[in-house]
């Protein structure tokens, strides 16, 4: 019987070894597309939904985004339509969904909403847009209370990134006056305790320079307006000395204009080392551009009560430290509404703190705003996103020093003065 010989035949070592690089190489490329389609290969697609709500009668308040019927409506508006994406791949891919404008139609309300989705950038276009649509159309179709929704009225229409923009900031002609309170949604040392802000986190910040030094922070309320502290402005008044910056960094600035207008509080005592009326406003020689990067704060209306604990923000080019020079980057902390009872402890500011100041930051410390955050911003948003301002860096012992929080001008107390004074 004759026996079959089997040979055993091994690969050699450099085989082995290319045929490993060769699979590294495959696992890479397709790495790498996954990556590119994933990440790079997205981009923003927006969509401008329109309908009647037939439940609803106008009245003129609902044109005012800073209104609580604005605000009431606007959210109710904002909670049904997210309710379309819930428990689908779009929710996922939904940024946001933000009412810009509200306006009479017959005898009820129609509401534009902008809805901001990220798609990879090959995807059809039209099966996107089919796809928001039968979503929210479905929604729209179920009980909507407590709102009436006409479905003959409904209409969705994709439209470009510019425009998108536009409409949610609220500043092109078809929605003239009411965009504020919006910024970049990203957040990356010490204002004191705090963290280094990036460009357009807060759009409102201004520095408010003499002689081109940085002395002040202000708030920007108008496209020509600033907001700030009126012991900024002690002792130094001349408009030909100040210049005012907009952009995360001092140097080089966004973009830097001058005065045109200082007017400070009529009851600010300047030669009195007070802190009551503690306000000025600022015109500047012409307008500026609203931006992603450079944009207005909302300006709460004189009943809005920000409660006790309430979590706010507050950033400046100020000291790190007591006494310590400023920066040149814009910083961010995080600090509560102390309530003036509280504050006016007689460990605290023992009866210093009046109805139109207010204290934030903690009993215990860490966090505050510094020297050279004077005049500037405290902010705090509200249930839809949109930003308040609630208060200007006014004074305080020290910096973040323990029962010693930062005092701020308190911003519906002077509501009608600023007004009076902006228009605004």
């Amino acid at each position: 019987m004759a026996r079959t010989e089997t040979r055993t035949r091994y690969l050699e070592p450099w085989m082995i070894a290319l045929i490993v690089l060769a699979a590294f190489a495959v696992v890479a490329l397709v790495v790498g597309l996954l990556v590119y389609f994933l990440v790079y290969d997205q981009k923003l697609f927006f969509y401008n939904a329109s309908f009647r709500i037939s439940n609803v009668p106008y009245q003129p308040s609902l044109e005012k985004q800073t209104s609580k019927e604005f605000r009431d409506l606007s959210s109710t508006i904002e909670t049904m339509i997210n309710e379309a994406f819930e428990g689908t791949p779009l929710k996922k891919r939904k940024i946001k969904s933000q009412v810009v404008n509200l306006r009479e139609d017959y005898n009820g309300v129609l509401a534009d909403v902008v809805l901001v989705f990220r798609f990879i950038a090959s995807d059809r276009k039209e099966a996107l847009w089919m796809s928001v649509n039968d979503l929210l159309l479905r929604r729209l179709r179920l009980p909507t209370w407590p709102l009436r929704i006409d479905l003959s009225s409904y209409k969705l229409r994709e439209i470009n990134k510019a425009n998108g923009e536009h409409l949610i900031s609220n500043s092109t002609v078809n929605f003239p006056t009411q965009g504020c309170g919006t910024r970049v949604e990203r957040s990356v040392e010490r204002i004191y305790g705090g963290n280094i802000a990036v460009e357009g986190e807060w759009p409102w910040q201004a520095s408010l320079q003499l002689n081109g030094i940085h002395r002040c922070g202000a708030t920007l309320i108008g496209d020509i307006w600033l907001l700030t502290a009126a012991h900024c402005f002690r002792g130094v008044r001349d408009l030909r000395s100040w210049t005012a910056s907009f952009g995360a960094r001092l140097n080089p600035p966004l973009l830097r204009r001058n005065l045109r207008q200082i007017i400070v509080h009529e009851q600010y005592a300047e030669s009195v080392m007070r802190h009551e009326f503690d306000i000025a406003v600022v015109q500047l020689a012409y307008p500026v551009q609203f931006t992603a990067a450079v944009h207005r704060i909302c300006l709460p209306e004189a009943s809005y009560i920000f409660p006790e604990n309430t979590t706010c923000f507050v950033t400046g080019y100020g000291a790190l430290r007591d006494e310590g020079p400023s920066v040149g980057e814009l910083r961010q902390t995080e600090v509560k509404i102390i309530g003036n009872e509280i504050c006016n402890r007689w460990n605290v500011y023992n009866g210093a703190i009046s109805a139109g100041m207010l204290c934030a930051g903690y009993l215990e410390g860490g966090s505050d705003a510094c020297q050279g955050d004077s005049g500037g911003p405290l902010v705090t948003p509200d249930s839809r996103g949109i930003w308040y301002l609630v208060g200007i860096v006014s004074w305080g012992e020290e910096c973040a020093k323990p029962n010693k929080p930062g005092v701020y001008t308190r911003v519906t107390y002077y509501r009608e003065w600023i007004a009076a004074r902006t228009g605004i």
